[in-house]
């Protein structure tokens, strides 16, 4: 009997960029669904079934996701991915916030039970739920007795039935076939990278999307981190259990829908967005830094004012103070066309040892990138972590790995807001104010001290200010060297 599911060819589906990894992806969908409990097997095939005879590829597909709740965060995480098919992408984008209709009785129940532990005079729950996520269905509320402001709306994240076990069942598959890959790589022409720890530290943060209570603790902590006049994470109320998270309701619409938004909008939005959820975390003295680890198109709002709403803190990484030390400490030594530096610094950051010939050709390539005019900026940065991972072997603490990985997530949202690419731009801005705004404290620090949020040393300042004359020497006499043409 075949795997429901499996006739699906995804093959189709695979951007023509990754067309030599096609016949992997196929099988470990195979696999995996080879591995799924016969009841879900089951529910996936009566899904298939209820869809008619003519439907593509893209809805076939994104059905079958829709059942499993860790192929369903995958599709939010690559559904502004422009690499793939427009068509496939509508449908995954279908996924970030999925509308819904009548609360099941199951989940009516569920709510029930966690509600009557709290006095529930004035609370009216709707019938109908606002939308679906991939692990938990989000119900409105009103409260019409006021708690010292009056009443108010809001909201409750309650999980959906039965989606821990759905969950635990997934995360152990895909352990297991990450070891399958890491045997298979010779085989499959892929980079080795330590699928199976990979995939077992992606599980291990996935696993606490059905932990509700310790997802009230982080927006608890981001309200302060983060929110402001200008970026929103919703209020937590007192109406919360480990199984069910109530919250204000903030209206508004997803960060994609720009329509009717000026140019000049779209970049203050898009801007913002950055300098939330990619300076924020990296421009701080606190170690470790919070930072949203699933910020996918249906987890950020634009609200009528032109706010920012953050939402869904179930998924968070912690940024080392030591991580951001060593990537400043690479920006630091691209500035001055010192590849000592950039190695050395690779080398700190790494949590294993690097093939150090492939290594010194990556810094080689990158330096000669800097010197034909290539800003040494935060892209740059990014370009050269991800070649030192695949061609060098370098191992990242997984908070640099899902930190990298919020970056790509965002990079489609943003696409989908301004067309141009405005993260090297405003990563170096709001570096620059960093350091403009710490410059009262400097003066009292011992020189090595890198207690900043810049994480630079006084020390640091002043062995730029010395290199930079001679890097601009080099530099010219690099282009020089080269002619009219390796000029920038």
């Amino acid at each position: 009997m075949s795997l429901p599911g499996s006739e699906i060819d995804i093959s189709a589906l695979v951007p023509e960029h990754y067309a030599m990894y096609r016949p992997v992806i196929a099988e470990v969908l195979y696999h995996f669904l080879q591995r799924l409990a016969p009841h879900r097997l089951e529910e996936i095939g009566a899904e298939q079934s209820r869809l008619p005879p003519t439907a593509d590829l893209p809805r076939r597909f994104t059905s079958l996701v829709r059942c499993c709740p860790t192929l369903h965060k995958l599709a939010q995480v690559m559904a502004r991915d422009r690499r793939l098919d427009p068509l496939l992408r509508r449908r995954l984008q279908s996924l970030e916030s999925m509308p819904t209709g009548p609360v099941q009785r199951s989940v009516r129940e569920r709510l029930d039970a966690e509600l009557d532990q709290f006095d529930r005079t004035g609370i009216r729950v709707s019938p109908h739920a606002l939308a679906e996520a991939s692990v938990a269905l989000v119900v409105p509320f009103s409260h019409s007795e006021g708690r010292g402001d009056g009443p108010f709306e809001g909201v409750f994240k309650v999980l959906k039935p039965g989606i821990e076990q759905r969950l635990e069942e997934e995360l152990a598959i895909w352990s297991d076939l990450g070891a399958y890959i890491d045997g298979r790589c010779a085989d499959y022409g892929l980079p080795e990278i330590h699928y199976e720890e990979t995939l077992t530290s992606v599980g291990r943060l996935l696993a606490g999307e059905v932990l509700l209570d310790r997802e009230q603790a982080h927006m608890r902590e981001a309200a302060v981190l983060y929110g402001g006049p200008s970026v929103v994470v919703p209020r937590i109320l007192s109406f919360c259990t480990p199984r069910l998270t109530a919250m204000e309701r903030v209206t508004g619409c997803k960060v994609t829908e720009t329509g009717g938004l000026s140019v000049h909008r779209r970049r203050e939005l898009a801007d913002r967005i950055i300098a939330s959820l990619v300076a924020g975390p990296l421009w701080r003295p606190e170690d470790p830094s919070l930072f949203h680890a699933d910020p996918h198109a249906g987890n950020l709002f634009r609200r009528s004012d032109g706010a920012l709403v953050i939402l869904d803190w179930s998924l968070v990484g912690r940024l080392g103070k030591c991580e951001r030390e060593q990537m400043v400490q690479m920006l630091l030594g691209a500035l001055r066309l010192d590849q000592a530096a950039i190695a050395r610094a690779i080398r700190a950051l790494a949590i294993s040892d690097v093939r150090e010939t492939p290594l010194l050709d990556i810094v080689d390539k990158a330096a000669a990138d800097l010197a034909a005019g290539r800003p040494p900026g935060f892209r740059w940065l990014l370009d050269l972590l991800d070649e030192v991972a695949i061609r060098a072997g370098a191992r990242f603490d997984q908070s640099l790995v899902f930190y990298r990985k919020s970056i790509l997530t965002l990079e489609g949202v943003l696409a989908d807001i301004v067309p141009d690419d405005r993260l090297g731009q405003v990563m170096s801005m709001t570096g620059a104010v960093q350091v403009l705004g710490e410059s009262p404290f400097r003066g009292w620090a011992p020189p090595e001290s890198r207690a900043f949020g810049s994480h630079l040393s006084n020390l640091d300042l002043l062995r730029l200010c010395w290199a930079l004359p001679e890097a601009s020497l080099r530099l010219w006499s690099r282009w020089l060297d080269a002619g009219p043409s390796g000029a920038p």
